[in-house]
């Protein structure tokens, strides 16, 4: 892992101790199972064209704050008038700003499946997500060791999650597919100085088989360049901070998606 991966992640490990001494397991285990069935989060990513995940992101260790005093009811909203496919909400507090708060306000305002984006590195959080109405959440493979990846997988798998999980060099990739994994997400942006290169989802594509359902994360601004993604056979785009610093999200959504009319809903 990088210093900054490991601060992010040691945060993380921080909160979710804290927050196991708020709510018994047992609690959102309970709350999860009272869930009703998950949204289909992996089918919309995969259905014809490159599918958008438009995400909610507050703040960010790279850009600072990104849209001040976001309400996240009306920002998702609007990517669903826009033709979003789907949306991440990100729900990590100390670097990003975001909440399990807000990602239960996506819930009850939108139709679209919700990914919880977070470094889910505890089962815990895999039940917390199931509680407050995710269908998918985020594992990233330089966070963990294989084993832990494989077990939070294999429960995530069990809960009605689907599971990105991301990676950004070619060893994470190998890790990634040794679990056989269903939906990969290449992250362009370098963990170790947060500098963004499209290129990187380009170079590991050739590594992947086909079947699995590729997300190609940050860095992504233009049309042009979902329609070159597209082109080499990736399935969906992660967008956050572009939509966000948006004056009209729901006009961005629809640029990027090439949706000449607002979707009704």
């Amino acid at each position: 892992m990088s210093i900054r991966l490991e601060e992010l992640v040691g945060a993380t490990r921080q909160a979710v101790q804290r927050r196991k001494g708020e709510r018994p397991l047992s609690e959102l285990e309970r709350e999860a199972g009272d869930q009703p069935e998950g949204r289909p989060f992996a089918e919309a990513l995969s259905r014809p064209g490159t599918s958008l995940i438009a995400e909610h992101k507050r703040r960010s260790p790279s850009a600072g704050t990104i849209r001040e005093g976001a309400n996240c009811a009306e920002v998702v909203k609007a990517y669903e008038r826009g033709g979003a496919a789907a949306v991440s909400v990100l729900t990590e507090e100390a670097h990003f700003g975001g909440s399990l708060a807000d990602l239960r306000e996506a819930r009850a305002a939108i139709h679209l499946p919700i990914l919880r984006k977070d470094f889910t590195i505890d089962r815990y959080q895999l039940y917390e997500a199931k509680a407050v109405g995710a269908d998918a959440v985020l594992l990233v493979v330089g966070a963990m060791e294989p084993e832990e990846l494989g077990a939070l997988l294999t429960e995530a798998w069990g809960l009605d999650l689907d599971a990105i999980v991301e990676v950004s060099n070619e060893e994470e990739l190998e890790t990634a597919l040794e679990w056989d994994v269903d939906v990969l997400g290449i992250n362009n942006r370098n963990l170790e100085d947060f500098t963004v290169d499209i290129e990187r989802t380009f170079d590991l594509l050739h590594d992947v088989p086909t079947g699995k359902v590729v997300v190609s994360e940050s860095g992504i601004r233009t049309r042009q360049q979902i329609e070159d993604l597209e082109g080499v056979g990736v399935d969906a785009v992660l967008i956050g901070e572009l939509l966000m610093r948006s004056p009209d999200p729901e006009a961005a959504v629809r640029e990027l998606t090439g949706a000449e009319e607002p979707t009704q809903v």
